[in-house]
């Protein structure tokens, strides 16, 4: 299989916003995220990324996006959210968001990674910001849900320049897969420099 990549930027993203709530939901259904994915939710979720500055690299395979990675500058998205980067030395306004990356697991293992970074970091340097980040769900290594033989991506991520700031937590609620409310679940960020 060949995957082809298609960005997509500000308005342009609204003719992709169905495909990517799929992937959200499908993707985040697995570990270590769980999600019991709302179409509703995902709607005004995925809104943010028709602002100007975000951005949506698809990975296609022929006309089906198979795949996709979204980012903005953290001061476009949630204002909640970037609170956790408050006590950073760098400054939020300088830091760009790469947020979801989803891609459908027989998709993998084709550069499919590396291509969504290094897109989304390329968008980050021409909108003038010094800093990339993002941030992962940590959850409890003996949660029952956890599959054997699971091997995180932070190695993968480590590679790529990336290192977890300490100290800097988000929370976000979600449902869980089998439960019946929304629970809040810490995330880390991680940053490099770009």
């Amino acid at each position: 299989m060949t995957l082809t990549f298609r960005n997509h930027v500000g308005r342009d993203v609204g003719a992709v916003l169905d495909d990517l709530a799929r992937l959200r939901i499908a993707v985040f259904r697995d570990w270590p995220y769980l999600y019991d994915g709302d179409p509703d939710y995902e709607r005004r979720y995925l809104a943010f990324y028709t602002a100007p500055r975000a951005i949506v690299v698809g990975a296609y395979d022929g006309d089906r996006m198979v795949g996709a990675a979204t980012g903005m500058p953290l001061t476009d998205h949630d204002d909640d959210f970037g609170t956790a980067l408050d006590g950073v030395a760098v400054p939020i306004a300088n830091i760009f968001y790469c947020a979801e990356s989803v891609l459908l697991p027989g998709y993998r293992g084709q550069g499919a990674g590396h291509a969504f970074f290094e897109v989304r970091e390329d968008h980050a340097r021409a909108l003038g910001l010094s800093h990339s980040a993002f941030c992962a769900v940590q959850r409890p290594a003996d949660h029952p849900a956890r599959p054997a033989g699971y091997r995180p991506l932070d190695p993968f991520w480590r590679n790529r320049g990336y290192l977890p700031v300490e100290g800097a937590i988000a929370r976000f609620a979600w449902t869980d897969i089998g439960e019946d409310a929304e629970t809040g679940k810490p995330l880390q960020f991680w940053m490099k420099r770009l």
